[in-house]
């Protein structure tokens, strides 16, 4: 997978994670269920953002999109780097809904990603496009 595309799906999951909830329920008689129940109906809807994160996962071969998520388990602490080859093929085995969905329903996801890249012995600074 190109270094870009983790990088740009760093950015934009950091600014899609610190983005309100559009349509939450603030309504202080709901339940918390309810009120998660309408966050999580109506947060992705005509977010800009998180249509940029969506059109890139869903762009990317079945390959890259296992990497991202087995990254992210990375990261997140589910495996480490020796069982790599544990995760990418968890990753492929458990796929049934689109990849995209999946990781924009994951809190943290840049912080997640970025930290799978360090345990790989990456840098995110390492990333960023050069100007010039």
């Amino acid at each position: 997978m190109e270094p870009e595309t983790v990088y740009f799906l760093i950015l934009k999951s950091r600014e899609f994670d610190e983005k309100d909830a559009p349509g939450e329920n603030t309504d202080q008689d709901a339940s918390p269920a309810d009120r998660q129940i309408d966050r999580e109906m109506s947060y992705f809807d005509g977010d800009p953002v998180a249509q940029e994160i969506k059109d890139t996962i869903d762009g990317l071969n079945e390959d890259h999109q296992a990497e991202l998520v087995a990254l992210t388990w990375l990261g997140r602490g589910d495996f480490t780097a020796e069982e790599w080859g544990e995760a990418l093929r968890t990753a492929r085995e458990r796929r049934t809904n689109p990849t995209s969905e999946y990781l924009l329903g994951t809190p943290m996801l840049g912080d997640y990603l970025e930290e799978g890249l360090s345990i790989l012995g990456y840098a995110v600074e390492d990333l960023e496009p050069r100007a010039g």
